[in-house]
């Protein structure tokens, strides 16, 4: 005997009934009553929703020969990592992972870059910035200021794969409004739910998505945006006194995070138009893009390795606008004494609120 599918409420997720009373369907937990025919016109439209439809086409730039004659690859023992570098560089540590064994070979196959963004700091800068950035956060240990120790700084150019298109998208969202009132006896809440539907188009260009697999992804979308619009052709001439890390992850293998990212995109730009409820959710958005495309290009990145405590902290500069990002250590008893401190004037607040309420 077949088993029919329990109807699940769009309010509050419990399962629905049909109401006798009101010949709807009506949920136990939250009271909604839905409308059978409208339930059934927004699961017909939700089956028959169009699946993704993505195509990215790149062009497959190649090294000429006098340009790999001039670049080795040098490959970390430690922990795996490739970075190119111009012949002339003897010998240098990993940025990742701060080892001096670096091996030297020669360089072969790889795609070029299409383009490349030229570093606007040099390291004194990127060290100023590491000072500026401890001396901010309020919950550092006093002695990590004094005694962490800056272990290694290195310029390297991070590969990136640039994604560019139009995406059109069809979106649903769950809304609400609430209303509040009160009597002599109670205090009242009523909340009415809604479902929004949008559809819109949307031009985008040069999303990054990184291409390697040594830096972390966060990291480095922490530290964007990156202005592409002044980047230059790429050439060998800029790898010159800095490091390039060699694409472990191909364009076709960061299809999957641009997608993400440009659905977000989209759907946080079809939620700004859906106006007047006091919550919006998003439930379901379907996507196509035209005209995709996408470049390979070179972003210029300041990594820092500092050690304290017997632990190792990484951090990053934008290259291009000198945003810094990082993570630090934590005076926890510094945490507890600010709580301390906020506990019982958030108690008064909350009192005195409570207090006014009676009068409203």
């Amino acid at each position: 005997m077949d088993v029919l599918q329990q109807k699940k409420c769009p309010c509050c997720g419990g399962s629905i009934n049909f109401d006798t009373a009101s010949q709807k369907l009506k949920c136990p937990y939250c009271d909604t009553e839905f409308d059978i025919e409208a339930m059934q016109q927004e699961e017909a439209e939700t089956a028959t929703a169009a699946p993704d439809t993505i195509v990215w086409e790149s062009e497959n730039q190649q090294w000429s020969q006098e340009e790999k004659d001039g670049i080795f690859v040098y490959s970390c023992h430690s922990c795996g990592g490739e970075i190119i570098a111009e012949d002339t560089t003897g010998a240098t540590k990993c940025p990742y992972c701060d080892s001096p064994v670096v091996v030297k070979g020669q360089f072969e196959g790889d795609l070029r870059p299409d383009l490349l963004i030229p570093f606007q700091f040099d390291k004194k800068a990127a060290k100023e910035a590491l000072k500026k950035h401890i001396a901010s956060k309020k919950f550092v240990p006093s002695v990590f200021k004094d005694e962490n120790h800056l272990d290694e700084i290195q310029g390297v150019y991070i590969p990136h794969w640039l994604f560019s298109g139009h995406a059109s998208a069809n979106a649903d969202f769950k809304t609400t409004k609430t209303r509040m009132w009160s009597d002599s006896k109670f205090n009242y809440t009523e909340t009415s739910h809604f479902a929004v539907h949008r559809s819109g188009t949307l031009a985008f260009a040069d999303i990054p998505v990184d291409g390697s697999q040594k830096t972390d992804d966060a990291l480095m979308e922490s530290i964007e945006p990156f202005d592409v619009s002044k980047s230059v052709q790429f050439r060998t001439d800029y790898l010159s006194g800095f490091l390039a890390e060699r694409y472990d992850v191909s364009s076709e293998q960061s299809c999957e995070r641009a997608n993400e990212r440009v659905k977000q995109s989209i759907t946080d730009a079809l939620s700004r138009t859906v106006v007047g409820y006091d919550s919006v959710v998003p439930t379901a958005t379907n996507m196509h893009i035209a005209d995709g495309s996408c470049r390979y290009a070179l972003y210029p990145v300041w990594i820092l390795n500092t050690s304290w405590n017997g632990q190792k902290y990484t951090f990053a500069m934008n290259g291009q606008t000198g945003k810094f990002v990082g993570d630090l250590p934590v005076d926890k008893k510094a945490v507890w004494k600010r709580i301390g401190i906020l506990t019982p004037i958030l108690g008064a607040v909350a009192y005195a609120a409570m207090w006014l309420w009676q009068f409203l």
